[in-house]
């Protein structure tokens, strides 16, 4: 790399602001070889750091230049090393934090277009997400500050996030990512969430349980405790879902359900049709079951997410 470049970049980022027709410039001058190198890579980085008021535009280029050296520059192609992974990590924690909607799109944009990429980076962007969340700050956050509150902006970007082709699971949602949805649904229950926010957390979940294989097990003291409930007369997830399906769940539904391991010996018979409906493994009840039982209330997610699996019928759950 030339000087040329660097010196461009930081020019045109002094004021804190950077044009169109300077980023036409840094397009020409970073690109002139067809390629960009790690000091260009830098450089970019650099400028962003200095911005006070990145544009679409900046921010279009910063994420397309980077995602192309990030992705494109070991061979094989695509395959995002771990050396690669933790730079990238590291070089957006410089100051400590992802700072700007910028840096946290390039991170979703790199394992969209990779086709692996190290769990780091993934995990390290979900936890981005959940924090802006849970603190109502962040670089997904403008305006009011509200922690506990889920935006359009972050679910958006986890719904990429979790569905990326260089994920873990590409297309799938794993078992950390099921456990999050989890956190951030209890942490943002009942608040002003985005009308968007109750559909990923169902289709999630309902992901994970119903495509996933090799659930890691859970404790032994709880797996016994769940395995008791399940196996006693009338209970079992269909007999659950019947129940759910046939009270009156928007009148006092905490007192109507209250913790599911008091439920073994409660409620109507089972329903053959909505007990077919749940295509879940002994593995699969035994953690949903475990997630819901936490608080000892079945909240309006929770139940959506039920009635979803009752409904269930082999089609793709992420469908429309």
């Amino acid at each position: 790399m030339s000087m040329h470049f660097r010196d461009l970049a930081l020019q045109a980022a002094a004021d804190g602001v950077i044009g169109a027709q300077e980023i036409l410039e840094l397009r020409r001058a970073g690109w002139a070889d067809g390629k960009m190198d790690p000091e260009e890579a830098e450089a970019l980085f650099e400028a962003n750091d200095r911005l006070t008021e990145p544009s679409r535009e900046w921010a279009e280029f910063f994420v397309e230049a980077l995602t192309e050296f990030i992705v494109n520059t070991v061979e094989p192609r695509g395959y995002v090393d771990e050396f690669m992974g933790d730079e990238l990590i590291e070089r957006i924690k410089k100051n400590g934090r992802v700072s700007s909607l910028a840096e946290l799109e390039l991170l979703v944009k790199v394992m969209e277009k990779a086709t692996s990429v190290p769990r780091r980076v993934k995990d390290f962007a979900l936890e981005q997400i959940e924090e802006a969340v849970l603190n109502g700050d962040g670089p997904t956050r403008d305006g009011e500050l509200s922690p506990g509150v889920i935006n359009s902006t972050e679910c958006a970007l986890l719904r990429r996030m979790i569905f990326a082709a260089g994920g873990d699971r590409p297309a799938s949602v794993s078992k950390a990512e099921a456990e999050m949805l989890f956190r951030i649904k209890d942490a943002t229950i009942y608040e002003s969430n985005a009308p968007e926010w109750e559909k990923l957390f169902v289709q999630g979940v309902a992901n994970f349980l119903l495509g996933f294989g090799g659930h890691e097990p859970l404790p032994r003291e709880r797996a016994a405790q769940l395995e008791s409930f399940m196996n006693a007369e009338g209970a079992g997830i269909g007999s659950f879902l019947s129940r759910m399906l046939r009270s009156d769940v928007d009148n006092n539904a905490g007192a109507a359900f209250g913790s599911l391991l008091e439920m073994g010996s409660q409620g109507p018979d089972l329903d053959d049709d909505v007990a077919e409906a749940g295509k879940l493994t002994q593995a699969e009840e035994l953690w949903l079951l475990d997630h819901i039982d936490a608080d000892e209330e079945l909240d309006p997610l929770e139940k959506a997410l039920l009635a979803f699996i009752a409904e269930e019928t082999g089609e793709d759950p992420l469908r429309g």
